[in-house]
């Protein structure tokens, strides 16, 4: 492991991965390889829920590891992969959250309500089609949605004080020397100086963005019904 993210979701962690790859350091951990691979949803719910901490296991053939889940664990992959780097992505706080709450906490939130009949029957067909990826809303409450915020998602205030709280104490703990912080739109130069690598002659990576994460979930889901995966 080379690359360890300590930075929450939406905070252009899905850029960065392909930043990192371009730059070499891939293949790069993401939540988006957790959807993209279900039975990895199991090997998080047993980090979450205390069954198993088997770090090297879980990111067998990755160099770089970003994005919630792993984020929620930077303390333990920065003490079980000394020699990497650390890099803690943020933003305006309060853009943040307008975003989160827009996109993953929005999700997560729907699943605490009884939804209409036609998102029941999508549920009952993924969990039937795709049992792995149906568990979930679980995961995501066992490794950050509880531990992190408390599941207190829908509190704006709170949230906002666990980022800023999580922010400096990424600060505190990783030593400056070993430490990127990194907003949108630094670009290239911080980052390849951080790692010691040439700037490449492309734009930097811009993915990910609010309405393309709400267009991707229809697809996302008729696929996961479609190939049982």
């Amino acid at each position: 492991m080379k690359v360890i993210g300590a930075g929450f979701g939406r905070t252009g962690t899905r850029s960065l991965k392909a930043a990192l790859e371009l730059l070499g350091l891939g293949p790069c951990y993401h939540m988006s390889t957790v959807i993209a691979e279900p039975y990895r949803v199991r090997q998080w719910l047993d980090v979450g829920e205390g069954r198993s901490r088997d770090w090297d296991t879980l990111f067998d053939g990755f160099r770089s590891a970003l994005d919630w889940p792993a984020s929620a664990y930077w303390r333990e992959l920065a003490a079980h992969y000394p020699e990497a780097r650390v890099v803690l992505t943020v933003r305006e706080p309060g853009r943040w959250y307008d975003s989160v709450s827009a996109t993953i906490f929005r999700s997560a939130l729907e699943q605490r309500a009884r939804p209409p009949l036609r998102r029941r029957m999508i549920r009952w067909l993924v969990a039937r089609r795709a049992p792995d990826f149906a568990l979930y809303p679980r995961m995501a409450r066992a490794t950050f949605i509880d531990p992190v915020f408390g599941g207190r998602i829908d509190e704006r205030d709170h949230v906002i004080e666990v980022f800023e709280r999580h922010v400096a104490e990424v600060r505190a703990v990783i030593p400056a020397e070993r430490l990127l912080v990194l907003e949108p739109g630094d670009g290239w130069e911080p980052l390849c100086a951080f790692l010691g690598v040439a700037v490449p002659d492309v734009p930097y990576p811009r993915v990910n963005e609010r309405a393309a994460f709400r267009r991707k979930r229809p697809r996302r889901l008729a696929r996961l019904i479609l190939r049982g995966r």
